[in-house]
C-alpha cells in the first residue's frame, strides 16, 4: 500500500519550487531509472522512485555572472543534506509513514559523495539505487539539470510511473504469498 503518490508529491508547492529549481525532467528520469533498478536490487519500488524523484530537492543555485560556478558548488555544496531534510518534512506533511520517510531521506542524503570527506561509505540497496539512477541520467557540465518538461507532460509521466509502481508492488505481494 502507498500512503503518498509521486503525483501528490509533485503537486505540493514545496516540491513545485525545488524540483523545478534542480530540474524536473532530471527528477522524473531518475525516478524512472530507480523503478527499473528496484527490480534488479529487490528494493521497494515505491521508496526507490520517491527517493530518486526527490534526490536533488536540496539544490542551491551556485551561479556567478549567469553561469554555474562548479568550483563554488564543489567546495560548498551540501544539497544532499538540505534535500534529506526538505524531503523528510515534505513526506511527513503529505502523510507518509515516518519510517519510510526516514529511509527515503537517508537515500537522498547518500545519493552523492560530493560533500563527504574521502573514505569508504557502505550504501544499503535503496541508497545505491538512488545514486546509480542519478548517475545514469547525468550529462556533462550539469546539463541534466537544465532539461525542461511542462507540468502537463510531467503529470502524465507521473501518473504512468505511479501506475507502474502500484503494479510492481502488487506483483511483489503476489510472489511473497
Amino acid at each position: 500500500m502507498r500512503n503518498v503518490t509521486l503525483l501528490e508529491i509533485f503537486q505540493h508547492p514545496i516540491a513545485q519550487k525545488y524540483l523545478k529549481r534542480s530540474g524536473l525532467a532530471h527528477a522524473l528520469s531518475t525516478a524512472e531509472y530507480a523503478l527499473r533498478l528496484s527490480h534488479e536490487y529487490n528494493v521497494n519500488p515505491d521508496m526507490a522512485t520517491k527517493a530518486a524523484f526527490l534526490h536533488d530537492i536540496g539544490h542551491y543555485t551556485w551561479y556567478r555572472n549567469g553561469k554555474w560556478d562548479f568550483k563554488s558548488y564543489k567546495e560548498n555544496d551540501i544539497h544532499p543534506i538540505k534535500g534529506a531534510e526538505r524531503a523528510h518534512k515534505l513526506l511527513i506533511r503529505l502523510g507518509e509513514d515516518p519510517r519510510i520517510a526516514k529511509e527515503i531521506s537517508l537515500a537522498i542524503l547518500f545519493h552523492t559523495d560530493s560533500y563527504l570527506p574521502k573514505g569508504d561509505l557502505q550504501l544499503n540497496p535503496l541508497q545505491e539505487i538512488v545514486a546509480l539512477a542519478d548517475e545514469a541520467d547525468e550529462e556533462p557540465n550539469g546539463n541534466h539539470h537544465y532539461r525542461t518538461i511542462s507540468d502537463e507532460d510531467a503529470t502524465i509521466k507521473l501518473r504512468k510511473l505511479d501506475a507502474l509502481v502500484t503494479n510492481a508492488l502488487a506483483e511483489k505481494l503476489k510472489r511473497s504469498v
